[in-house]
């Protein structure tokens, strides 16, 4: 009650002192900046009289009387809470100015102004940067700091020439159809953003491409010539561009455009092209029908997987075609699309297929025989091949004896090591392709590699140590707790268990004796005595005397080690015995793609949901091995030419050189390179670091120009672009 009695005096008073206001008006500047003039006895505002000191809007317009601040009356300390303080300027009136006293707060002095400068002043305060608003009064500007942006450039231009003297923007252009609402960037140019983020930092999920834009969207820009904009790059966007490549329709046409211009324009070889599959496991739900499956894999059998074909163009290691299919398919079923595919990319030339032992299918060569092309695999070790291999290495055996084996060798520390021997047959083949009846004949080259052999030798070897350890344990000495063998049939079943899980039956003759062991024992309980009756017990024990290897059959068993039998239906003037044995040797090169899927381009785990983007995104991935295998090629062609060598590719060892860079050596070789752009006022300044003699030498073996980094030191595009 004392609290509402206290108030309402107040309002009393503040009633009465607005009543005996004066006539006359003083001026009075407020923090808002707003004036006002005593004119002829009536009070005009700064801003029209459309508002009051306190930037309330006044009752009586511009002709409204000015109610005057009245000093807050003094706090009621009688109540226990604690209330909030409102900070107050005291009004000092001198003269004809009035002067603010300095806030707690901002320790500002604001000087009042009127007319055309205060509106002037209050225009620029709020322009949101006010360390660069002006003294009305005296006509100076403050000191303005420089705004500085820094972008990490390292290989990303270098990549993105790559794939733009490739035609790879175009090309997706041409084949991908482009939506009326779709914004101005095309598909093709997202494609190579992507695919130069995805291949500089191996990372290929959607949601950091905003962050990498964001921080890369100057050079971007100028690089392009068009403005990159964070929108460009959404989930949904990059969700639209996967799918669109795992359409049929158009990533066929896609990959044979690209490589048609790749094989012309850098004139690669299209002599040779190899095939194989490999598997991808996933964390995906398994579905009837879907796309993840649960097969043979190397990877992780006890996940879903996916199965990726591809065929690759020799000797780079680069994919002309690929296909994803579900993870239980075989493989020998993909051979004969694939390659129907690339013979269309390859035209009219004499092409050899090189693939493993499901290439050899016979239906695969058929059809390679039917489009007039050839074929180069080894035979699987089952069926009528399993069945006549005895016999063709007999026939190897006998040869070698006589020394009529061909040998092949190889450049190995300066001297010439053996590493295959063999011989050949021949035998006619008759099919049927396209409704017309074809015969040919098939050479059959039956080599045994040194190598393979040696490999198979060690095995055999710890084989056979293993199960003679193995059968030695069988009988152990007497003790607590070892079993004795006392039946010979229980000894003898044993034996054959471990010869046949170390799957050397017949090489091992394992020596066991019996032994008896006779007791006497008193019959019945207490001390024995002379009278007492005894009975006489036996113990019979098995025990392995000794463990021979045989050797007569052992040296029989290695002389079938390392042979294998290859189908091929090229002539001898175009792959000699030896040339056939050195060019399946070369079959890693098609493995190098899988290599670089799974280490460079961390294809797994795949971070989309969708089947169709899996797909995609194996497709797209595929593009950037295209790069990647294309660059490395192109430059060690360019030093094989020259006789020229790289120094500098490795860090732990500068002074190194070599004629043989991988990719990843020469991306690497382009890290810390920076673009700074310093913007002062109007002015706009960039720098970018330095090119070094070995980044200019490995453009310049790449057919491109140093322009591609130091052209961005400039305003390069015919549109505007924003720095910020």
């Amino acid at each position: 009650m004392k609290v509402k009695s206290f108030w309402l005096t107040v309002s009393v008073f503040i009633i009465v002192l607005g009543s005996c206001v004066k006539s006359e008006a003083y001026e009075i500047t407020a923090r808002n900046g707003i004036s006002f003039v005593k004119s002829g006895g009536k009070t005009q505002t700064g801003n029209g009289g459309n508002t009051s000191s306190r930037g309330r809007t006044s009752r009586n317009g511009a002709a409204g009387r000015i109610r005057p601040r009245i000093p807050k009356p003094a706090e009621d300390k009688r109540g226990k809470g604690k209330r909030k303080k409102k900070q107050l300027k005291d009004i000092k009136v001198r003269g004809k100015k009035t002067v603010t006293a300095k806030s707690r707060k901002s320790k500002k002095r604001s000087l009042s102004v009127t007319g055309g400068e205060r509106n002037d002043l209050k225009s620029r305060q709020f322009q949101g940067n006010k360390k660069f608003a002006e003294n009305p009064l005296k006509g100076q500007k403050r000191s303005e700091e420089p705004d500085i942006r820094t972008e990490r450039a390292d290989d990303i231009p270098l990549l993105l020439g790559i794939m733009k003297q490739m035609g790879m923007d175009r090309v997706l252009d041409n084949h991908i159809p482009v939506h009326w609402k779709q914004r101005r960037l095309s598909w093709g140019r997202t494609c190579i953003i992507r695919l130069a983020y995805i291949l500089s930092e191996g990372d290929h999920r959607k949601v950091s491409m905003r962050d990498y834009i964001k921080g890369m969207r100057i050079i971007l820009s100028n690089i392009l010539g068009q403005e990159i904009e964070e929108p460009d790059f959404t989930d949904d966007r990059l969700g639209i561009l996967l799918k669109n490549l795992s359409k049929r329709e158009f990533w066929e046409k896609i990959e044979k455009e690209l490589s048609e211009r790749t094989i012309e324009a850098y004139e690669l070889p299209k002599k040779i092209v190899r095939c194989d599959a490999t598997t991808i496991s996933g964390y995906h739900k398994i579905e009837d029908g879907g796309l993840f499956q649960k097969g043979v894999s190397k990877d992780d059998p006890h996940r879903p997987q996916i199965k990726l074909m591809s065929g690759a163009l020799d000797p780079l290691g680069m994919p002309l075609a690929s296909d994803t299919v579900s993870g239980e398919k075989a493989d020998d079923g993909l051979y004969r699309p694939l390659i129907m595919r690339m013979n269309e990319y390859l035209g009219n030339d004499d092409v050899i297929y090189v693939g493993d032992c499901k290439l050899s299918a016979f239906a695969t060569r058929q059809n390679i025989k039917g489009i007039e092309k050839h074929y180069l695999c080894p035979l699987p070790m089952t069926g009528h091949t399993a069945k006549q291999m005895g016999e063709w290495i007999r026939i190897g055996v006998m040869k070698e004896k006589q020394g009529m084996l061909s040998k092949v060798y190889t450049q190995k520390n300066d001297k010439e090591v053996q590493i295959a021997k063999g011989y050949e047959l021949e035998r006619s083949h008759t099919g049927e392709y396209d409704d017309k009846i074809i015969r040919w004949k098939e050479r059959l080259v039956i080599v045994c590699s040194a190598s393979y052999a040696n490999a198979w030798n060690r095995g055999l070897e710890k084989r056979l140590a293993n199960a003679m350890e193995k059968s030695y344990a069988l009988t152990p000495p007497r003790g607590p707790g070892k079993r004795q063998i006392t039946e010979e049939s229980a000894l003898k079943a044993a034996i054959a268990k471990i010869q046949k899980h170390y799957k050397v039956e017949g090489l091992l003759n394992c020596k066991y004796v019996k032994e008896t062991e006779r007791l006497e024992k008193y019959i019945g309980k207490g001390r024995g005595s002379a009278n007492r009756p005894k009975k006489i017990t036996e113990r019979i024990r098995y025990q392995i005397a000794e463990v021979k290897r045989r050797g007569y059959r052992v040296r029989r068993e290695k002389e079938r080690h390392g042979w294998k039998v290859f189908v091929t239906d090229v002539s001898p003037k175009r792959l000699s015995f030896g040339d056939v044995v050195k060019c399946y040797r070369k079959e890693y090169r098609v493995e190098k793609i899988f290599n670089r899927l799974k280490s460079r381009l961390n294809v797994a785990p795949y971070y989309v949901k969708r089947e169709d983007q899996v797909v995609g995104m194996n497709n797209l991935l595929t593009l950037g091995v295209r790069v990647l295998t294309l660059a490395e090629y192109t430059v060690r062609r360019s030093l094989r030419k020259d006789r020229a060598e790289l120094k500098g590719l490795h860090p732990g060892n500068p002074k190194k050189r070599t004629d043989t860079p991988t990719s990843e050596r020469l991306l690497e070789a382009f890290s810390k390179i920076t673009l700074t752009i310093i913007k002062s006022g109007n002015s706009v300044k960039r720098h970018l670091t330095p090119i070094t003699d070995l980044q200019k030498e490995i453009v310049r073996r790449l057919g491109l120009n140093c322009s591609i980094y130091k052209n961005l030191e400039f305003e390069k595009s015919p549109a505007k672009l924003s720095e910020w």
